[in-house]
């Protein structure tokens, strides 16, 4: 099937970089066929509701029809007045958790030291995040998934550094939920065959989603061991024609792909 729609991450993928004039200009190109064409576009992005709207004001970025945000713990679906999570999702996300919500998940953690809680707008039912000195985090990571581990608790933790503080995170969700799995709710939701999305990525945390068997693209600035990866298990999986590895960086990626896949026509 022809693709119809664009998952796209934020930061380091359709945001462009600090400085880069190539990626401003692209991006007037992507605004303007999205706000003419038929193409969906939905983020994908471990941004909260707030900082995903603060994004779009600050680079002027296109509006999605739809949004998956913190770490794929939420869907905001569009409305006059604004944006709202998706119920249906939420009662997913819930009997995910089953007898252990989220407040009984804080009072298990609470044992450990060295652990910050995050602001209540970085929070959820289904997200609970702490702020971690990074030397510890390694160390604090392991433990809190041994405690998970020996009570059996629906809940998976990913941890990792924030690029712009170099502090230590740590994000408790749902078992298996990711931005992975969001986007498989949401096309099963919504009836999206997978060779009908184009989903754009840089990092780590977009790996399960280019190799879930939608058509991929990685930007310019991705890791080039990530970009290796997707490229191995695509090959591997015999897909021949769902993967562009993106010369141009960040924004100009997108579009670059965005042409490759028939999402936009070539330009003059």
């Amino acid at each position: 099937m022809k693709p119809r729609v664009l998952a796209t991450d934020l930061d380091g993928t359709l945001i462009p970089l600090e400085g880069n004039l190539q990626n401003r200009r692209d991006l007037d190109v992507l605004r303007g066929h999205f706000e003419q064409d038929s193409v969906t576009l939905l983020y994908v992005t471990g941004r909260h509701l707030a900082l995903i709207e603060d994004a779009m004001r600050q680079h002027n970025l296109p509006q999605p029809d739809w949004m998956i945000g913190n770490v794929g713990t939420a869907i905001y679906e569009k409305h006059p007045k604004g944006w709202s999570g998706l119920g249906s999702y939420e009662q997913h996300l819930g009997d995910l958790c089953g007898e252990m919500p989220a407040v009984r998940l804080k009072e298990i953690v609470s044992e450990f030291d060295g652990l910050t809680l995050q602001e209540d707008e970085k929070l959820s039912d289904f997200k609970v995040s702490y702020d971690v000195d990074q030397q510890q985090l390694s160390d604090l990571a392991a433990r809190i998934k041994d405690k998970l581990a020996d009570l059996n608790a629906p809940w998976s933790l990913i941890s990792s550094v924030d690029p712009f503080t170099g502090d230590g995170l740590i994000d408790l969700l749902p078992r298996g939920v990711s931005k992975a799995h969001a986007v498989q709710w949401w096309c099963e939701h919504l009836g999206w065959s997978p060779t009908e999305v184009v989903f754009a990525g840089d990092s780590g945390n977009d790996w399960a989603a280019l190799t879930a068997g939608y058509h991929s693209i990685v930007v310019g600035n991705a890791d080039r061991q990530l970009a290796e990866r997707v490229r191995s298990d695509h090959e591997q999986k015999q897909w021949t024609d769902r993967l562009h590895l993106a010369e141009a960086v960040a924004t100009s990626g997108v579009l670059e792909g965005c042409i490759r896949f028939g999402l936009i026509s070539e330009l003059d």
